[in-house]
């Protein structure tokens, strides 16, 4: 090599330019003989699908090259969970995809999110606590035939001119400085294409995460085990309860994400436009073991024990179950999601929280946002390197608070009192915080705007709070709940206005001015919890353990200011109290002229 060196040494400077231009010529040739892409996504799902078609939309001189190991079309009904949809995915899909008719038209309208918690021997579904809206909220959001939705997209993304390549692996990938290089097999022909960016939309097969080392753990852990029944489920046969049908003012309840929740678990059943029901089963690994439900057998059995009337449905269809698949401790995060070096990690293939809820397509949504921004900004001359960095935290930071609704609070699945104010925390957090931001394109902006960035972290710490005291407020002994029915929608003034404000499309000032009155209120909305929670609890003076409790949140300086909060304002702008204590409001309480003022 020494001796090499030497010998260009020796050249002239005009010899030693002529030698590497004609070097630099050879490596554009041999470059050339690959094919050349702006983009390369490797994974052909809805993560990827969607990111190229919104690629393609924002700028459509991009070329763009899909690679997807599965051969399509994929089967509909039993191709992948992940089916139901909340208002920022439903957004997504709908208003920056296009894709309003394809949802109106070959997917089902979900009428939100339902929970029926656990009462007796769970074989009267009327008995049980339901928690669920009784008329269907005015946004539109969606259960999806991830089968049918994922070969309509790959139709459409090659009508846009994306290259589409199906049953085609990725062998090799090879990042470098200004081009990366992929190495793909398609049945007997094996080539590569090289890319400016490559972005790994692979699943769970985690393809440039596993390579570049970023797996990370968290402390969330559960199992599930879940099919699909070739048959409608309506949970409106469970019942010929009149007062119990009567709940329902508007709507059809076997078009919500209907939850059958106890000790440690819940259910899901999700009606699909195929004809198909999706069941699953997802569980706390310290009570139920994963042994217990990772074959159909032993899950049907333990239903039996758990759900005897979901059971016996089951087993009336048991001829049409088609399929059965199992996860265990699915949840993980990532140290990083999005580099200046030209790659980005969407959906699964980077963090997956948990299925209850259904963040997944809002985790694939407000990625793709991000990693658009990235690469439009990039292909388009801008330096990145800031950018990058920071819309990397800002996602990152996201799924930390997403991660927080999860993490040791499992345990909290067979305390219905508790679980009712969670839900309903958690639901209005998710339309007052985060809907709020996503409907006014913030995500992009949010690394850049101190006075949101400042409040966001704000409520991420009242999060933290408050997640805990969930889990305090659980520890205390409970009475039993039954035959209710908690209207977390149309019975809460609160909840309207939330809900109808992630979509007002604000000018820039007034968003600030509405983001900081939405967390002051949240503040407030803690308060008033941490207040009716400890009232209650004094009237119980000969319970040592509530009354240790009771001392420590009164005692509590972040606890203290929230009910200073609280206080302030409940004379002149009061919060309806009946989300808190079920087992003591059976009142139908709504206080129509709460609202969330400006500051």
């Amino acid at each position: 090599m020494s001796d090499i060196a030497n010998r260009i040494a020796a050249l002239s400077v005009e010899k030693r330019d002529l030698l590497m231009r004609q070097v630099q010529e050879r490596r554009n040739t041999a470059s050339a003989t690959f094919e050349q892409y702006d983009v390369a996504i490797l994974g052909g799902g809805m993560a990827g699908l969607t990111l190229a078609l919104q690629l393609k939309k924002e700028r459509p001189a991009t070329r763009i090259l899909v690679v997807e190991k599965q051969k399509h079309p994929v089967p509909e009904a039993t191709h992948k969970v992940g089916e139901s949809t909340v208002e920022i995915g439903s957004g997504y899909l709908r208003d920056v995809l296009g894709l309003e008719e394809h949802l109106k038209t070959q997917q089902l309208r979900k009428f939100g999110l339902r929970m029926f918690f656990s009462a007796d021997d769970n074989q009267d579904i009327a008995r049980r606590v339901e928690v669920g809206p009784s008329a269907p909220p005015s946004l539109h959001t969606y259960q999806i035939d991830r089968g049918r939705l994922e070969n309509m997209l790959g139709s459409t993304i090659q009508q846009q001119g994306i290259t589409f390549l199906d049953a085609c692996k990725v062998k090799q990938i090879s990042l470098q400085q200004n081009y990366h290089s992929l190495q793909l097999q398609e049945q007997d022909r094996a080539f590569g294409i090289v890319a400016r960016w490559v972005v790994d939309a692979s699943g769970r097969s985690s393809l440039l995460k596993r390579r570049l080392g970023l797996v990370k753990d968290v402390a969330h852990n559960a199992n599930a085990a879940w099919f699909r029944v070739g048959q409608t489920i309506d949970v409106n046969a469970w019942s010929n309860n009149a007062e119990w049908h009567a709940r329902i003012t508007d709507g059809d309840r076997s078009l919500s994400t209907n939850h059958l929740v106890g000790p440690g678990y819940w259910i899901w059943l999700i009606r699909l436009a195929s004809g198909s029901t999706s069941v699953g089963i997802v569980t706390d690994p310290a009570i139920h073991p994963f042994e217990d439900i990772n074959r159909f057998d032993r899950a049907l059995a333990w239903l039996h024990i758990h759900e005897p009337q979901c059971a016996n449905v089951i087993e009336q269809y048991r001829a049409d179950v088609q399929d059965f698949l199992v996860m265990k401790n699915y949840a993980y995060s990532c140290r990083q999601v999005f580099s200046s070096e030209r790659w980005c990690l969407t959906g699964e293939s980077g963090v997956f929280t948990d299925p209850l809820y259904s963040p997944g397509a809002d985790f694939i949504a407000i990625g793709n946002d991000l990693i658009c921004d990235l690469i439009s900004r990039d292909l388009n001359g801008e330096d990145i390197q800031a950018r990058a960095a920071i819309h990397d935290q800002v996602f990152l930071s996201f799924a930390d608070i997403w991660f927080g609704i999860y993490e040791q609070q499992y345990a909290l699945l067979g305390n219905v009192q508790v679980m009712a104010a969670k839900i309903i925390w958690d639901v209005a957090a998710y339309w007052g915080i985060f809907g709020l931001l996503y409907f006014h394109d913030q995500f992009r902006r949010l690394g850049y705007n101190p006075e949101l960035t400042a409040h966001l972290s704000r409520f991420s710490l009242l999060s933290i709070r408050v997640q805990a005291f969930f889990r305090e407020w659980n520890a205390l002994e409970q009475p039993a709940v039954t035959d209710t029915f908690v209207d977390y929608y149309t019975a809460l003034a609160f909840m309207i206005e939330l809900h109808a404000g992630m979509v007002t499309r604000l000018p820039a000032a007034e968003l600030q001015a509405q983001f900081a009155a939405n967390i002051q209120f949240f503040e407030r909305l803690a308060g008033q919890m941490v207040s009716e929670v400890i009232e209650e609890c004094a009237k119980h003076p000969d319970d040592a353990a509530m009354q240790r409790q009771v001392q420590f949140w009164q005692t509590d300086p972040f606890l203290a200011n929230l009910l200073s909060l609280y206080q302030q304002g409940a004379t002149s702008n009061p919060i309806d109290s009946n989300w808190i204590n079920l087992a003591h409001k059976n009142k139908q309480a709504v206080e129509p002229n709460t609202r969330l003022v400006k500051s």
